[in-house]
């Protein structure tokens, strides 16, 4: 246990220990009960309480009401944030997200209002007793993902929770219950009235947190994932050329690929290299050609860069985040010409920003279809045998060498040593006096 989760846990057992002693209920809730009971260590705690919200902040020094009208304070410890929960039962849910009312009631009724039967475990921390009013124990033991009561009730209070029933299953390598499987079935659409935000932090979890490749194979077999993600869906059928592609069509790759990367890297993935690697082909589906020689994708990188940028949009994602999967993307094919480049195009190439998740991306590439991985070996090689210098040489010349030359500052003095660094990289300038030369030669100086 690494020191934060281990102050994550004295904190949590501080403020069960002081709710109880001011005489109130207080337990565990939900994740942190499941992860324990399957020997993982929570990240996070969450706790519920008999006490009221008032009194939860009467109690502890530092709080922050950010959920109050549905009794819901955090309580801060040595600066981390616990969600302690008053016992409550909810009124109708209007808008398929929250309820318009909440009454506060007991430790029974608050568990049989929540999601999955394995997140509605109470836990006594000191003790170890566990109460279970739902039965997700015998679901834990089963590996089943179920929610507690009617699946169509549940999906109807809040419509995000047919994408975290399918994210739960996937991250804990779980079954979805045929029952709670159909009721999503029923109604894939309704996901559409769910925030952009919402559905990507469940998406987020889902691609990095471990079974992403069963995420995505259960997104679709649901329905979720043509409301969600149609151009991803597109790929299905897409057949590609056995030579290069012996695994199958496009959609069967990127599966492939997921598979490898979440089975070697989860529950840490890039999310970068997570959806660069779900949308690195998603222009081939509206680019797929055939003719007497065979299968092709032309222009598949620059469709695929426009069509993930607008699924970026979409999805609220960050800037950066966006620029990173685009480049990927953008940058995938480039290695089938590492060994044909010029030194100069090489090593600007092996010194891009982030070469080492392009790399990977193109290893993932080549382990999910024809499985060669000359050109990997042959980056790792230059990467090796370079010298930084090599990748980054220093600049014999710089712009206020060039204006003591005469040259006015402007466009051409950044188009002057971008050439003596690529004269450089080419390993024909070594010295500041070459520098000179060369310059001289090709641009009289106006002087």
């Amino acid at each position: 246990m690494d020191d934060r989760n281990d102050s994550k846990r004295i904190g949590a057992l501080a403020i069960v220990e002081r709710l109880r002693r001011e005489g109130f209920e207080a337990f565990f809730v939900g994740g942190c009960v499941r992860d324990f009971l399957r020997s993982v260590v929570p990240g996070d705690y969450d706790i519920v309480t008999s006490a009221l919200p008032d009194q939860v902040r009467s109690l502890f020094e530092r709080t922050i009401a950010i959920g109050a009208k549905f009794g819901v304070i955090v309580v801060v410890i040595d600066g981390l944030a616990y969600e302690v929960a008053t016992y409550r039962s909810d009124g109708v849910y209007e808008d398929g997200r929250r309820p318009a009312a909440v009454s506060f009631s007991t430790a029974k009724e608050d568990v049989l209002r929540r999601d999955f039967t394995v997140n509605g475990l109470l836990m006594d921390p000191f003790s170890g007793e566990v109460i279970d009013y739902v039965g997700g124990r015998d679901d834990l033991d089963r590996k089943v993902l179920r929610t507690i009561g009617d699946p169509e009730v549940r999906f109807g209070e809040d419509h995000l929770r047919m994408l975290r029933a399918v994210r739960f299953t996937a991250n804990l390598g779980y079954a979805l219950d045929p029952e709670t499987q159909k009721a999503i079935e029923r109604q894939p659409e309704k996901i559409n009235a769910v925030s952009a935000e919402r559905i990507t932090e469940e998406l987020m979890k889902l691609l990095t947190h471990g079974g992403a490749r069963r995420g995505v194979e259960l997104l679709s077999e649901t329905g979720l994932l043509r409301q969600i993600l149609p151009e991803v869906e597109r790929m299905k059928g897409v057949e590609q050329p056995p030579r290069f592609h012996p695994e199958g069509d496009v959609w069967t790759h990127t599966m492939i690929m997921l598979d490898i990367l979440s089975s070697e890297t989860a529950p840490k993935t890039d999310p970068a290299l997570a959806w660069g690697a779900l949308l690195h082909d998603v222009g081939k589906p509206v680019t797929r050609t055939v003719d007497e020689r065979g299968i092709h994708f032309y222009g598949h990188v620059q469709r695929g860069e426009s069509i993930a940028s607008a699924i970026a949009q979409r999805l609220r994602f960050s800037r950066t985040l966006r620029d990173d999967i685009v480049n990927l993307i953008a940058h995938h094919m480039v290695f089938m010409n590492v060994t044909k480049m010029r030194p100069a195009r090489l090593r600007r190439f092996l010194r891009m920003p982030d070469f080492g998740r392009h790399l990977e991306m193109h290893r993932l590439d080549c382990l999910a279809s024809h499985q060669m991985l000359d050109f990997y070996t042959f980056c790792l090689d230059q990467l090796r045998q370079l010298q930084h210098e090599a990748l980054h040489p220093p600049r014999l010349l710089t712009g206020d060498d060039l204006i003591a030359l005469g040259f006015s500052p402007g466009r051409l003095i950044g188009t002057i040593l971008r050439a003596v660094e690529e004269e450089q990289l080419e390993d024909r300038l070594d010295t500041r006096q070459q520098a000179v030369a060369f310059v001289m030669r090709h641009w009289p100086s106006p002087r």
